[in-house]
């Protein structure tokens, strides 16, 4: 059956603004700015480029969570620092190079974390609550319209599928 891409596009944004909407419901006052940022571009994976491996579960989860707790744990050691920041992008970005779990939008959490001063129950709120609450409203919403791909296309892909760091020519 052919589906009108405006039908489709509008259920994508319905889709997006009940999601985020959710987590940060859910997330509560005290954290909801916390994670904006990298929430809001979560959504964009999840509801607009679903089929992208950073939009997977193996980057989404990983990238947030490790992300995270990198910001945590150098906003405990080196404070709110200019140091701190810096460790806290870089050490994140190694992090999801190495293992396969690149998921842009979770780039903003060390930064977040490192300027909240977070400390590590922080990994389960808000940011494994507002990741998992937007990936359950993803994995219903891709299921409610149809032929619409469902999420998550292929959960354990890496990101990015290859190594090509700093993208050089091979």
């Amino acid at each position: 059956m052919h589906q009108l891409p405006a039908l489709r596009l509008l259920w994508c944004l319905l889709g997006a603004a009940s999601g985020i909407a959710l987590a940060l419901h859910l997330v509560g006052p005290p954290h909801n700015t916390f994670v904006l940022a990298s929430l809001g571009g979560s959504s964009v994976f999840l509801f607009g480029l679903t089929r992208a491996p950073a939009a997977q579960l193996r980057a989404l989860l990983g990238g947030h969570l490790g992300t995270a707790a990198i910001g945590i744990a150098c906003a405990q050691t080196l404070g709110s620092s200019l140091v701190a920041y810096a460790a806290a992008v870089s050490l994140a970005l190694g992090f999801m190079l190495l293992t396969r779990t690149v998921h842009p939008p979770a780039g903003a959490n060390p930064v977040i974390m490192v300027y909240a001063q977070a400390s590590w129950p922080a990994l389960l709120n808000p940011v494994l609550l507002g990741v998992g609450t937007l990936v359950v409203v993803a994995i219903v919403w891709s299921r409610l319209y149809p032929g619409l791909v469902r999420y998550p296309v292929t959960p354990w892909e890496p990101s990015p599928p290859s190594i090509n760091w700093g993208g050089w020519l091979e």
